[in-house]
């Protein structure tokens, strides 16, 4: 795949309900979605986050945060990102420590965060 960037897009769209025909996922489409205009990410930061991150924060898996939804991350944003990089690191409630990607990097992490909680309030 030559643009993860759409593969993000799709996964977003999916978890979001977007195009659902289900009766129960119709108030949620019908909703107003917020987004924010943000550029495409690095294509090796992309395959890290699809071959780690979005094992669990696509569906929320152990009550992960889902990657574009705002409800999910405002709360662990106010602890602030340095929190955020240390749970993810060490390890946090059923997060193992880092995030099931043994090939990042401190600045790798800090990127993901940023990539899974851009827009958030």
């Amino acid at each position: 795949m030559k643009n993860h960037w759409h593969v993000m897009t799709l996964i977003v769209f999916v978890v979001m309900g977007v195009g659902c025909e289900n009766s129960e996922h119709d108030a949620l489409v019908e909703a107003p979605i917020k987004t924010t205009a943000i550029s495409a990410p690095d294509p090796e930061l992309m395959r890290l986050w699809m071959n780690s991150c979005a094992l669990c924060h696509v569906t929320g898996v152990g009550g992960a945060p889902i990657v574009g939804k705002f409800d999910d991350w405002a709360v662990r944003l106010e602890q602030g990102n340095e929190l955020l990089l240390q749970h993810t690191i060490e390890g946090y409630n059923n997060m193992p420590p880092l995030g099931y990607c043994m090939a990042c990097e401190k600045d790798d992490f800090a990127a993901l965060i940023e990539f899974m909680t851009v827009g958030t309030p």
